[in-house]
């Protein structure tokens, strides 16, 4: 019986993943994917291993196309295992099995759709859990020969590759019909939530419809502050588009934003389990477990709300760790740090390098309204009155959604409230910038 080949593709010898950790893919070949897949009843044969003649690129695409099975480690986003795993996606409907490093950074937004296996990697940059991981790729192998397509080019293109010339109108349509989506939808935002609704009411099936469409519809909830209609949109869309990163971070805060707190840190965890972690959604999570924290401290669960206060400041840490660049995460967590009834002296080494980076990100001349909004809630922290003044004003030109203000006016009351009870004086001008943004709020 000849024997069944599963081509794997993936970096080779020892590359620096998104977080700078070193991994060892030789190491991660040799005793976790070759074994499994070897179990699985197949041979491994690794594009790197090709010694054939001639361009390389001949017996590549041979591999590609003929190997029933592919195995693809996604870990460090390689610019050549992404171009074979389009190759291969390209010619074959099912039988590739994906995998990556956990904890290596998210995966770019066109493949994170897609159902990966994470494995473990430890300090020295070698697998952990070898067996575990092993039997997961192996099981992942075997079911795939009778799985379902698992190329989104034959998944999501009718009839594909035999396209019918007429699909070019039919584009043309959809195009045309996503251009006058995207129009009501901006007219609804500014009529309220009842018109965004009755949009959606025009859509038909949320399934079928074109990607842009949903996710400006699933963001014009989150204008209106539609956080029940959002969960609900969430659960229509198709199961590639519900499983992004983005629209279970978003879904993480509005279950949050609606009152379930817990359920929207399991969606949150169980993302970061599957992706690795990120800025956004460790900001996040912790957004969740400092409205925990609040909610606790009115029920006057003291032991609890402590708790939940120091999970708070780690999942904002952890946000400012995984990128330094992103302020958000790094302010809340000075905040947090600030506010508690000795503050967290960690505060006066992270603050001045939060500073730094938003101060990049202004200078680089694409400023949003957060960025404004956190050299405010550090110029507050910092006691700066000129500073705030300046920020106060950049932020309140640069709001676009009205729960913006409103977010960092429960931070500042927070700050301003912490000090009053340790007997800090508070000068009268954070009152009044306090004022400011229960205007821009209200509208």
């Amino acid at each position: 019986m000849p024997t069944t080949l599963c081509f794997i593709l993936m970096p080779f010898s020892k590359k620096k993943d998104a977080t700078g950790r070193e991994i060892d893919f030789d190491a991660v070949y040799e005793r976790l994917i070759a074994p499994a897949v070897r179990e699985a009843g197949m041979e491994p044969l690794r594009a790197d291993e090709e010694r054939s003649g001639g361009m390389i690129h001949k017996p590549m695409f041979e591999r590609l196309i003929l190997c029933d099975y592919a195995v693809a480690d996604l870990t460090t986003a390689n610019a050549n295992v992404f171009y074979e795993l389009g190759v291969r996606h390209a010619v074959k409907p099912h039988a590739t099995v994906l995998m990556f490093a956990d904890g290596s950074g998210q995966l770019p937004f066109d493949i994170s759709q897609l159902r990966a296996i994470p494995y473990g990697i430890s300090p020295a940059g070698v697998p952990t859990d070898e067996n575990k991981y092993r039997k997961l790729l192996t099981e992942r192998l075997k079911d795939a020969r009778n799985a379902a397509v698992d190329s989104p080019l034959f998944q999501l293109v009718d009839n594909y590759p035999q396209v019918d010339h007429a699909k070019t109108d039919i584009f043309r349509d959809l195009v045309e019909y996503s251009k006058n989506m995207k129009e009501r939808l901006a007219q609804a935002r500014n009529a309220g939530l009842d018109a965004v609704k009755q949009v959606e009411e025009e859509m038909g099936n949320i399934a079928d419809c074109e990607t842009g469409v949903v996710i400006d519809l699933f963001l014009s909830y989150r204008a209106e502050e539609g956080w029940k209609e959002m969960i609900a949109l969430a659960s229509k869309m198709s199961p590639l588009l519900a499983a992004t990163v983005m629209v279970q971070e978003q879904l993480g805060l509005a279950l949050n934003r609606d009152g379930q707190g817990e359920k929207a840190e399991r969606v949150l965890q169980e993302l970061i389990v599957r992706r690795g972690p990120s800025s956004e959604t460790y900001g996040i999570l912790g957004r969740v477990y400092k409205d925990r924290w609040e909610a606790a401290l009115e029920a006057g669960e003291n032991i609890k709300a402590r708790g939940l206060l120091e999970k708070a400041v780690d999942a904002y840490l952890k946000g400012f760790e995984a990128d330094w660049r992103d302020a958000y995460p790094g302010v809340n967590a000075v905040t947090l740090m600030e506010i508690k009834f000795l503050p967290d002296p960690r505060r006066l080494d992270i603050l001045p390098v939060v500073n730094y980076a938003v101060k990049r990100r202004i200078s680089s001349g694409t400023p949003d309204y957060w960025d404004f909004a956190t050299l405010l809630e550090l110029a507050v922290l910092g006691k700066d009155e000129a500073g705030a003044a300046d920020a106060l004003a950049n932020a309140l030109a640069a709001v676009r959604e009205k729960w913006e203000p409103e977010s960092t006016l429960r931070n500042l009351k927070l700050i301003r409230e912490a000090r009053e009870r340790r007997g800090e004086a508070t000068p009268s001008w954070t009152a009044e910038t306090e004022a400011e943004l229960l205007k821009a709020m209200k509208g």
